[in-house]
């Protein structure tokens, strides 16, 4: 039995002397060392041997086993190496190539006229107002001029949560916080921007969620003059000083009188075109003196103290500013629309 293992020894390293490839080396390692490999079958026959030969044997066998297993592993070592260097050549990085452009997020044009709004109204002395989205009715209706059953509650119709809880219409509920939280001091002079919800069906100009901004002045001797003036200032900012405005009569229960502004079609320079039906204006905003009964809720006499108030849709400034003819384009996150407005 001794000398089948001396033999299987030499022919097991003189194999493995040759070998070339991990595949047959893995091979040879099951022919010689695995379960059913020769070795194992030599030493299946040490149970026929007697007492002082067994550990002999054993001692044979065991030198034959680390013998093969030494070459395998300085074999396997080699071709570990070897792939590894060949790995690393494939991958090598060329440090000189140039680097793959980084495409860089830009701010979004609603987020951009809101803030332009906001830059030209804090200019003109006006501070910054938010509230809630989920309001009550009273803030959003009543306190507004527009008790339960009012019609004008249907031109605005609403998402409720409860009979006394909806998602606001418009921002002018913050507008009576304002009142409130100023328990009857003068001036008040605030813009309020947000997120305003309304149950309409989508198309090119109009949405179930758009942004709004009104603003509110309060004070002695508030004359609609002021307000003509404020909005002729905020159009010429935000679209050049060649444009004008006119206020055309209209009717909002928070405010009396009340009026629908125009401003010069941008497109023709209000010599009339398709864009503004050939009138040479378009509508951007509403407005007017706010109604008494609105001072009283916010906690101020109308004896003593007049003011205006006036609300603009951020989506119809962007239209109008950008040249955009459909207000979905918005929110359609088009990374290809969106950019347009990187450098602006």
């Amino acid at each position: 039995m001794k000398e089948r293992l001396e033999a299987l020894r030499k022919e097991a390293l003189e194999q493995l002397q040759g070998v070339a490839d991990a595949a047959v080396l893995n091979d040879l390692r099951v022919q010689y060392l695995g379960k059913k490999g020769q070795l194992t079958e030599i030493l299946r026959g040490m149970g026929s041997l007697s007492a002082e030969e067994r550990p002999v044997i054993g001692q044979v066998g065991n030198d034959v086993r680390a013998a093969i297993e030494a070459v395998i592993a300085e074999k396997q070592e080699g071709f570990d190496r070897a792939a590894t260097a060949h790995r690393l050549q494939a991958e090598t990085i060329d440090v000189t190539l140039p680097g793959k452009a980084v495409s860089m997020g830009s701010v979004h044009p609603l987020t951009k006229v809101t803030q332009e709004i906001e830059d030209i109204f804090i200019g003109m002395g006006y501070t910054v107002a938010e509230g809630p989205e989920v309001e009550t009715d009273f803030f959003n209706f009543e306190a507004l001029n527009l008790p339960k059953n009012h019609p004008a509650r249907d031109m605005q119709d609403s998402f409720y949560i409860t009979d006394e809880i909806l998602l606001r219409t418009q921002t002018s509920p913050v507008q009576i916080r304002t009142m409130k939280a100023m328990n009857g001091k003068t001036p008040v002079k605030v813009i309020c921007p947000g997120r305003v919800y309304r149950r309409d069906d989508d198309d090119a100009t109009h949405s179930f969620m758009f942004h709004q901004i009104e603003g509110l002045v309060i004070g002695p001797n508030i004359r609609m003059s002021d307000l003509k003036g404020t909005l002729l200032q905020f159009v010429q900012e935000m679209y050049g000083p060649q444009m004008q405005i006119r206020l055309r009569p209209s009717f909002f229960p928070f405010t009396e009188p009340s009026a629908e502004v125009d401003v010069t079609c941008a497109q023709c320079g209000g010599s009339g075109c398709r864009m503004c039906k050939h009138t040479g204006w378009i509508e951007i905003l509403g407005c007017g003196m706010v109604h008494p009964k609105v001072l009283e809720h916010g906690g101020y006499d109308p004896a003593e103290v007049t003011g205006f108030a006036f609300g603009m849709g951020v989506e119809r400034i962007a239209l109008l500013k950008y040249g955009i003819d459909d207000i979905r384009h918005f929110y359609a996150n088009d990374t290809k629309f969106l950019s347009q407005f990187a450098k602006m």
